[in-house]
């Protein structure tokens, strides 16, 4: 049997090293340009420059942002945003 801390270990790094500086940094950064333009510019893109309709865009938009927040959730449960 393996002892938990060596499955944990193993089970962290296969996933996503959390443990570099620069996915800590990417990783916010990601969440906060999703959360803060995924309601308002990305709407904005896909109705003025790809043409789609209002409601599919507002919609991907809450996407969008309901990703970011999940990214965000992820981050303060890995303890990377405290």
């Amino acid at each position: 049997m393996v002892p938990k801390t060596e499955k944990t270990k193993n089970r962290t790094y296969s996933k996503l090293d959390l443990s570099s500086k620069f996915w800590k940094v990417f990783l916010t950064v990601l969440a906060a340009f999703l959360i803060f333009a995924g309601p308002t510019f990305m709407v904005y893109f896909f109705i003025e420059v790809l043409s789609i309709g209002d409601f599919i865009s507002k919609i991907s938009g809450l996407f969008i942002f309901l990703v970011g927040l999940f990214l965000v959730w992820h981050l303060v449960r890995q303890k990377v945003i405290s």
